[in-house]
Order: structure tokens, then sequence, then C-alpha cells
């Protein structure tokens, strides 16, 4: 949404606030399916919900899942428990009546759904009196399998709250899944699909609509508040729109983040969240890095493709960033020296609203962090026709790897600073207190034979970490 006033006409308080709360508006919501669509899948919903393009659950990951054994399981299992409920008292007809078997029930009882979970290796028992044991049974592969699909959802999703959808309340027992039965009759118009699930079913439309609904009301049921949005949804259409449009009205485009004021996974997200081949006029993205911001930064050129420059500011004293004197005299320089026309303006602090403004035959484009930036940076920004969004608006799933490999980089860092271990060093000490005399290459071979063996690594339960060198006789 491009911001205008008309050719400076002035704004009074209110609308200025209206004019924020309109901005604030057009960057929420761009809804994610990716969640509802693996819980539709597993739940057992049809096919044809998903080929349905009006439908939230998505066809792609329907196929996906498909050839995933563990999810397939699951599915068919909740696939059959659902139909046992739909249609019980004519599954228990045609057992004690008819003296049929659930396997020849095709018309009550997924075939299809049976013989995918023999060649899955799950076998089902089909001989009985009555359904109820079926349905204990089916219950009882549930629980037990569930687990097994944890790695197909993120890691920041509360696995306990998720996994207790597919689990039957007491459905172990006859009483149990008499219960479940008659809350899930009682109810059935409010289930998505009519499909069952553990839940605490009421008049909600659509749990399955998209990723922020479902994972709202998940975290609600469990008496807990979900809070992370951007992890669910993404920015609007129409803020995207706006980034294109004032890329594409450039001649040449630069990122200049100030990576002491702003987030790298935020960042990352927000521009793999963006069409590729809508980005092209950004000839590069420069970093000036401090040594008080996140160690991420270096990383981000593996993570986005466009070319990323990289500048460490060194601070002369501690507690003084050079950052926003680099980061103008950059700005001036691309503008007068490299005929950048447009700068993507990466940082929430309101000192380079003074940049921004001895520039004004250059276009800025300002992205901010939601809980960093000041009401009086958006108020100056909204009455000077600069368009601004928020970055930790956007889909935050697509910095999932970045985050990890920053963990994992930092980690080795730290493990490494921690133990600071030389064992050349260490068996001169040792030989040096046991009076004991080696040669350099007796010391060498000792190490190679008997040191590097026996060292030992446990991480405890409480996290601490345990390195021991084990004597073998």
């Amino acid at each position: 949404m491009d911001i205008s006033t008309n050719g400076g006409t002035s704004l009074d308080f209110s609308d200025v606030l209206s004019m924020i709360n309109e901005q604030e508006h057009a960057n929420l919501h761009g809804e994610q399916y990716d969640i509802v669509s693996k819980v539709a899948y597993l739940l057992g919903i049809h096919k044809r919900i998903f080929e349905n393009e009006s439908e939230p659950p998505k066809l792609e990951i329907y196929k996906k899942l498909e050839l995933d054994k563990k999810a397939r399981i699951i599915r068919n299992l909740c696939r059959l428990r659902t139909q046992l409920e739909h249609n019980f008292l004519k599954v228990c007809q045609g057992i004690q009546q008819e003296g049929r078997s659930i396997l020849g029930m095709p018309e009550y009882m997924p075939l299809d759904a049976m013989q995918q979970l023999s060649d899955d290796g799950i076998e089902i028992y089909v001989h009985m009196k009555e359904p109820t044991p079926y349905l204990i049974n089916l219950n009882q592969n549930i629980k037990s399998r569930i687990n097994n699909c944890r790695d197909l959802f993120p890691e920041w999703i509360n696995w306990n709250y998720l996994s207790n959808i597919f689990v039957m309340p007491d459905g172990l027992s006859e009483e149990g899944t008499k219960r479940a039965a008659a809350y899930y009759y009682e109810n059935m118009n409010f289930y998505p699909y009519k499909q069952y699930l553990n839940w605490p079913a009421q008049d909600e439309g659509n749990i399955l609509l998209n990723d922020r609904r479902f994972v709202t009301l998940l975290y609600r049921w469990n008496n807990d508040e979900f809070q992370h949005l951007s992890l669910v949804s993404d920015v609007s259409e129409r803020t995207k729109a706006n980034i294109y449009t004032f890329i594409e009205n450039s001649e040449k485009c630069v990122f200049i983040v100030d990576c002491e004021n702003s987030d790298p996974y935020s960042l990352c997200a927000a521009i793999r969240n963006l069409e590729p081949n809508r980005l092209q006029k950004i000839e590069k993205i420069i970093l000036f890095d401090d040594i008080h911001a996140a160690s991420a930064w270096e990383l981000l050129g593996s993570y986005v493709k466009i070319p990323v420059e990289y500048i460490m500011i060194e601070r002369l004293k501690d507690n003084k960033s050079l950052a926003d004197v680099k980061v103008a005299a950059r700005t001036c320089k691309e503008f007068y020296t490299n005929n950048v026309d447009s700068f993507v303006l990466v940082s929430s602090d309101s000192d380079y609203w003074g940049l921004m403004e001895e520039l004004p035959e250059a276009k800025f484009l300002v992205m901010l962090e939601h809980e960093k930036t000041s009401y009086a940076l958006k108020e100056t920004l909204i009455k000077n026709d600069i368009f601004y969004c928020y970055i930790d608006s956007f889909y935050a799933g697509g910095a999932d790897d970045i985050k990890n490999d920053a963990i994992q980089k930092e980690l080795a860092r730290s493990i490494k600073a921690s133990l600071d271990l030389n064992l050349n060093e260490l068996m001169r000490e040792v030989l040096n207190r046991t009076r004991i005399q080696m040669t350099d290459a007796e010391v060498e071979s000792f190490i190679k034979r008997k040191v590097k063996n026996q060292l030992e690594i446990e991480v405890l339960e409480n996290g601490e970490v345990d390195l021991s060198y084990r004597v073998r006789k």
C-alpha cells in the first residue's frame, strides 16, 4: 500500500494514526497451509478435499506424505477409525447377524486403507464377534505410532498438544471408546470434514482453515496462548506487491542492513518469501555488522540468491557503535558514485531518518521490526510518503535452516573454547607429576594407542557434559 499525502498536505494526529493502523493492517496476513495440510492428511481427510483448490489442504503436501510410510500408516489408521465410528452399528450388524468380517464390508470400511496398512507391515485383526476390539486395536496402533510423525512438523510447535488430537481419550478401554463415540456423535457437525479427532468440539468454523487459526486454537484448547504469528502466517500479498513495485521502479537497488538493529533470521525469511524473479534489480545486500549483533549475519549470503557484501565494523570504544556513520557514508557513496537510486533500508533505528532526509532524490523502502520501532519513526515515514513493512511479519518458517546452522556453528565455537585442551601439553604435565620419561615419539604413540580411544563424552540430563578418560587394562 503506497501512502500518499497528496503533494505534502499536512496531516493531524488522527490522520496519521489512521494511516498507521491501515499500514499495520495491510501487513497482515498472508496465510500458510503447511501444518493444516499435514494434519488433514494424517487425520485421513478425503483426497478430494486436497484436490479442491478452494479448500485449505494442499494437494502437493498430500502427494509428498503419500510417499512417507510413517505418515501413510497414521492416515490409514485414522481413516479406518473414523469410518468405524460412522458405521459402527452397521458393522456390528454385519458381523453378528450376517456373519461378515470387516474385510467383507467395503461399503463401510475402506479396503484400500487396510491393504496399504498390510503392505506397510501393519496387520489389524478382523475376526471378532463385535467391532469394539477392532476400534481399540486401531487406537493402540495410533497411540504407539503417532510420535513417528514428530519430524513432519516444525520444532517450535508443542508436540504434546498436537499429537494429543490423534489419541482417543481412554481409547484402550470399552468404556472410553463409548464415551468418545457419544461425544463425537453429539458434536459431529463441528468436526472438520466430520473426521474424528480429540478436541473440545464446538462451533469454531473450519479449524483447519489455515495454520494461524489452527495453531492458535490448538494452544487455546490447552489453556495456552500462541504468540509467534510469523511462524504460521506471512505478510499480505498487498505488502509484497508494494515491495515488488518499489524494486521494479528503480534503476539500481541495494539493500542496506544495520545488523545491530535488525534480525538475520527475519530478514532471511523475508527475502526467501519474495519471488526471486521479482528481485533481479537488487544489485547486492550490504551488511554492516557489529560484534554485538547476532553471529548469524555472516551466514546470510549462503541462504539468499542475492550477492552479499559483508562489512564487520570495529568499535573504537566498546560502548559506542560506528554503524550509523558507516551506513550513512556508504549509502551516500552508492547514490553519488555508483548511481544507485533506490535503497531498501533494513533497520528499526530512527536515527536513519536524518540520512533519508539528506538524500531527498533517493528512494527508500524501510524494513522494520515491530518491537524495535518507535511510533515517531512510523509517523515520520508516513508523513513523508515512505513505505515501510515489518520483516518479522514474513513467514518465519523460511529461516529454519539458517537458524539451525547458526546454532551448530556457534555451538562448535563454544565447545572448542570451553574445552581448550591440548593432549601434548597435558601429557607433559602428567609425565612431570609421575616422574616418567618419554621421548616425543613415545608420547605421540601413547596418545594414539591409549588416549584417543579412551576419551568418552556423556551429556547428562541437566545438560552438563562429562568428559572422562576411561582407564582400560
